[in-house]
């Protein structure tokens, strides 16, 4: 069986294609021959060796798989050779190993897909997972339209996130290194796309709600980026920091708030790992995200499709900033 495993952290050289025994399930089991594979941020931490919840190397990377189930262990009830599956890593005991033609994992880790999702789109579901979590911790403003500052446009999950709040009613608006296309501002899914980088983004949001702001800000650059969403915040708004890409903040946020003492401003600081030990929880987020993939609530982005043998270019493409919406991987 290929897989892509990392051997020794560094950069996309170190991704290694090599040739392990095909895994057989043992009792309580079942495998998983992929179809498609994710491709996100979190294969490139375990890449450099710098992920917080790094897997013992050799590491193989890959957070999503979706397939065929081929192959039960003895025991099995729930599953039968044909079902088609999603596996999240969060569901498994360490993080990555998907990057492989199959996987083996405990048959309580799949989850079922509709038939109305496809194993392509089905990889985009963990995105929508977090955007729903997102979502829940920010909660929902209580304005009749409501307005919501996305960073980083091009990201799966902005895209997810962008998606999910038109769907909930929101305005979306958001940001990106360049300026995009007028199809490509309607694949991604936003209403406005602001170029950033500049001093007066937090005015341009303003103008774009009517002086009022946004109600919610979800970033995952840090830096700069994070500063200016609070900026365009609307009186009680929140902003919810996700990632810190572009590094710490470029400014002492406490002071920043208490600078726009009279918005009375929230900040949030949010982890999917939150919800590592509460299973329940976690597995009803994701069954609410496969609930509004396969009734066409929230329709995923049109991914970028590669070959797995094409991973150390793809990953060249991620540490050059080159990647916009979702990339999928076939074996």
């Amino acid at each position: 069986m290929r897989a892509i495993q990392v051997q020794v952290p560094g950069g996309p050289e170190c991704l290694i294609e090599v040739n392990l025994p095909e895994p057989m399930p043992s009792a309580g089991q079942v495998r998983v021959r992929a179809e498609a594979i994710g491709v996100g941020r979190p294969d490139v931490l375990i890449r450099q060796g710098t992920y917080k919840w790094m897997p013992p190397l050799p590491a193989i990377p890959g957070a999503e798989l979706a397939g065929v189930i081929d192959a039960v262990g003895a025991g099995v009830q729930q599953w039968q050779i044909g079902d088609r599956v999603l596996v999240s890593a969060r569901e498994l005991p360490e993080r990555g190993g998907c990057y492989v033609e199959a996987i083996v994992v405990s048959e309580d880790a799949p989850y079922r897909l509709p038939a109305t999702i496809s194993c392509v789109d089905a990889v985009s579901l963990p995105n929508l997972q977090l955007a729903i979590a997102l979502m829940k911790v920010a909660g929902q403003p209580e304005c009749a339209q409501p307005s919501v500052l996305i960073t980083g446009a091009s990201g799966g999950v902005a895209g997810m996130l962008s998606r999910l709040t038109k769907h909930l009613g929101f305005m979306t608006i958001g940001t990106s290194r360049k300026t995009m296309a007028p199809n490509d501002l309607a694949i991604a899914g936003f209403d406005h796309v602001l170029v950033g980088g500049s001093t007066d983004l937090p005015a341009r949001v303003h103008a774009l709600t009517q002086g009022r702001g946004v109600d919610l800000v979800f970033d995952h650059l840090g830096g700069q980026s994070l500063i200016d969403g609070l900026y365009a915040l609307a009186p009680l708004g929140t902003a919810v920091s996700y990632n810190i890409v572009q590094g710490p903040p470029s400014e002492d946020v406490f002071q920043v708030l208490r600078k726009l003492l009279g918005k009375s401003l929230a900040v949030r600081c949010f982890s999917m790992h939150t919800l590592d030990a509460d299973r329940a929880g976690r597995r009803a987020l994701m069954q609410s995200a496969i609930d509004l993939m396969a009734d066409g609530s929230v329709v995923p982005p049109a991914p970028q499709m590669q070959a797995l043998s094409d991973v150390q270019r793809i990953h060249e493409w991620l540490d050059q900033g080159l990647v916009s919406g979702k990339i999928v991987m076939q074996p």
